[in-house]
């Protein structure tokens, strides 16, 4: 085990105050009223816009609308409205500090990644950050997840990148295909925001139910491996 890639939202964060806000602002602006925020909970993990054409049948252009109206809300309030998972920052620590090259591989913006690792401190534990961007260009998790091997190893080629060497932890259906597409190895996380059925039918590496399941598991493969 030489990679740990981490997903942010319901992986190391507890987003759900944040995002779900986030949301219902955006919907409000066109003329549609959510009181009940965990019927939003599924925004958590999906790429935005797809999640307002999917859940409310946006076009793609209105989507992308619902996208920057989110933003107005969570770019300076929602995106501190959320927690790290208790025993998250030990196992980061932890890894970072006996050699694992620690990854974030996530659907949200990398500006507002950074921003909440650093509001956090840990964004020490990190060796990189890899996020979507603003413009779009970069979105979906497996090119999130290729954009993160190639600045691992420097290279443009990800074939440099040895995913036998890897794992990525998710929440969500999205970080198992991600890394699917690579040879990737992906543990699924069931303490987040993705259903035990959603992620039973990936059929992923492993599921590991809580953060103290997820550190064994990963602490143990660290120590069996010369990652020095």
């Amino acid at each position: 085990m030489k990679y740990v890639l981490f997903d942010l939202d319901g992986t190391i964060t507890d987003p759900k105050v944040g995002i779900t806000k986030s949301v219902q602002y955006a919907l409000k602006q066109f003329g549609i009223e959510v009181t009940d925020l965990d019927s939003l909970c599924p925004f958590i993990g999906p790429p935005l816009y797809q999640s307002f054409e999917n859940f409310f049948g946006f076009s793609h252009d209105q989507a992308l609308k619902a996208v920057e109206q989110y933003r107005v809300y969570y770019r300076d309030t929602g995106i501190f409205e959320c927690t790290v998972y208790e025993g998250i920052p030990g196992l980061l620590k932890e890894l970072h500090e006996n050699g694992v090259i620690v990854m974030l591989a996530t659907s949200k913006p990398e500006e507002y990644a950074i921003r909440l690792l650093k509001h956090f401190k840990i964004d020490e534990y990190f060796d990189l950050v890899a996020g979507s961007t603003m413009s779009g260009s970069r979105i979906e998790k497996e090119d999130i997840i290729k954009y993160a091997m190639e600045q691992a190893t420097g290279a443009d080629e990800i074939n440099a990148f040895d995913v036998t060497q890897a794992y990525m932890v998710g929440d969500r259906k999205f970080d198992y295909i991600g890394a699917v597409k690579f040879g990737m190895p992906c543990i699924l996380i069931g303490y987040g925001y993705g259903e035990l059925e959603e992620l039973k039918a990936c059929a992923p590496y492993a599921i590991k139910m809580t953060v103290k399941e997820l550190s064994e598991f990963l602490l143990n493969e660290m120590k069996h491996t010369d990652v020095k």
